[in-house]
């Protein structure tokens, strides 16, 4: 006995694969990351350009001065890993010029953390300048308690 398809069961088929090939992109998008940076500041541009060629999806807020050193305090980042401008993703912080691969690995990893840091602007970082030029660098695992710890390390090139 073969029975006809119902026009029911054609639209739940046609919704399941529909809903099958978004997967694949969905899966592929990086969450949202939200900088606050000093207008001025083209080194922070050429980071969050680095970022959006990543497939970061990046939002921009302008602050300077002590509205922006309070931001980064109040949330956690202490006075030695400060850098020039400051990321929010996925609940965690990102100080100065951090790698798209160390942001990703954070946010698989997960760790009960306040976020990622390269404090200064060490030359051949993301944004400051050529890789092929760098300077040895440290990214930097910022805990809740204000300490800290090596989470990457880039050696000069």
């Amino acid at each position: 006995m073969r029975s006809n398809p119902t026009r029911r069961s054609l639209i739940l088929g046609a919704c399941a694969v529909t809903v099958a090939s978004a997967l694949p992109a969905i899966a592929k998008t990086a969450p949202s990351i939200h900088v606050l940076k000093d207008p001025n500041c083209g080194c922070c541009e050429g980071w969050i350009e680095i970022l959006q060629s990543e497939g970061f999806d990046v939002t921009v807020q302008a602050s300077m001065g002590t509205l922006l050193a309070r931001y980064k305090s109040d949330n956690g980042i202490p006075q030695q890993m400060i850098s020039c401008h400051t990321g929010k993703i996925a609940g965690y912080m990102i100080e100065g010029h951090v790698p798209p691969a160390d942001i990703r690995r954070l946010l698989k990893e997960r760790p009960d953390a306040v976020g990622l840091a390269v404090p200064g602007m060490p030359y051949g970082s993301p944004g400051m300048g050529p890789e092929s030029e760098r300077d040895a660098y440290d990214v930097f695992l910022i805990r809740r308690d204000g300490s800290t710890e090596v989470f990457a390390s880039y050696s000069a090139a």
